[in-house]
């Protein structure tokens, strides 16, 4: 495989699955092979758009592709997901990375039994500003996080703990690697019947705390990260894909104040989704375990899943309308 260029193709060309056709078609290294989608009209467009085909069905794909994105609604991806993986194709799909932990289950497992690679679409994971940071954190303490978002039509199908917020419990997971202790959230729906704001507070075994909002009606777009560790703090502006570093030096003699040192983390400029794709294909060409491979999705998806089982007991504790304990697809 490592003197061919590798064949791909995209299941689902809506907003993100359109992202990735857009993506493949600049890579040296893919062969972008074609789309499908439910919506054949869609599926036509994308594929003009972007000087590709529209695949006759998925029984097609085994004689075709190496590998596949997949972005198809949430509900769908373990019932598609695993069907691609028993077929002997690699699939990186979309997060939230199933429905339900049993499905995400159903997804890893698939993979293993069948030797394929299965990879999770944290596309944060790859944001220049975190690759810096990961080479930064030590032993962090307190984090707070901002990802507020103007609202559009899209992923209405889930929670905003699955569609935004899940990025940041990734992140949580992968700088602070300890377990969750203790969890506490709120949330409510306001535009739509599922969760469209929620706040969470997380505490780890490690003695690390984090705050962390996430919004689809917010006015601004802010997706913002900032956590302390011993004499220091760091900042993340996702949309600017940058990090700072403050840190507190020693007292200049004669003053009693604190002197600070102000460093900017370097960043390898680079959209995360390009870094994302470029990662999975090396996977692929490599045969090597993706970096945010299927238990790390699952992890994140089974700390949604905490966060979603603390707003609605909040929500039923309160008696608030509007707020089912069937809020998941």
């Amino acid at each position: 495989m490592s003197a061919q260029k590798i064949r791909v193709a995209v299941i689902g060309v809506g907003d993100f699955g359109r992202n990735h056709v857009r993506v493949y078609r600049e890579l040296d290294d893919v062969e972008l092979v074609g789309v499908l989608d439910a919506n054949p009209e869609r599926a036509r467009a994308v594929a003009a758009e972007y000087g590709t085909q529209v695949l006759p069905g998925t029984e097609a794909l085994p004689e075709l592709v190496d590998a596949v994105s997949l972005a198809v609604p949430t509900v769908d991806h373990a019932r598609v997901g695993c069907r691609l993986l028993e077929m002997g194709l690699d699939v990186l799909v979309e997060k939230p990375m199933a429905a339900s932990l049993t499905e995400a289950d159903q997804l890893v497992a698939t993979a293993s039994r069948n030797g394929r690679l299965l990879q999770v679409g944290h596309v944060e994971r790859f944001n220049p500003a975190i690759t810096a940071v990961e080479k930064a954190v030590s032993r962090p303490l307190f984090f707070e996080v901002h990802r507020l978002g103007i609202f559009t039509p899209r992923s209405l199908d889930i929670d905003v703990v699955y569609d935004v917020m899940i990025h940041d419990l990734d992140i949580l997971l992968a700088l602070v690697n300890a377990p969750v202790t203790d969890l506490k959230a709120v949330g409510i729906p306001i535009l739509t019947d599922k969760i469209d704001i929620a706040h969470a507070r997380i505490e780890f075994a490690s003695g690390t705390v984090a705050n962390l909002t996430a919004s689809r009606v917010s006015t601004e777009r802010v997706r913002k990260m900032r956590f302390f560790q011993e004499h220091e703090y760091i900042s993340v502006d996702y949309a600017r894909r940058d990090a700072l570093r403050i840190r507190v030096a020693s007292t200049v003699a004669g003053s009693a104040l604190p002197q600070f040192h102000f460093e900017k983390l370097v960043t390898e400029p680079e959209e995360p989704l390009r870094a994302e794709l470029r990662a999975f294909l090396e996977a692929v060409r490599t045969r090597t375990q993706p970096r945010v491979d299927g238990p790390a999705g699952r992890r994140a998806l089974a700390l949604a899943d905490q966060v979603m089982a603390s707003i609605l007991e909040h929500a039923q504790r309160v008696q608030l309308s509007g707020v089912s304990p069937q809020a998941r697809p």
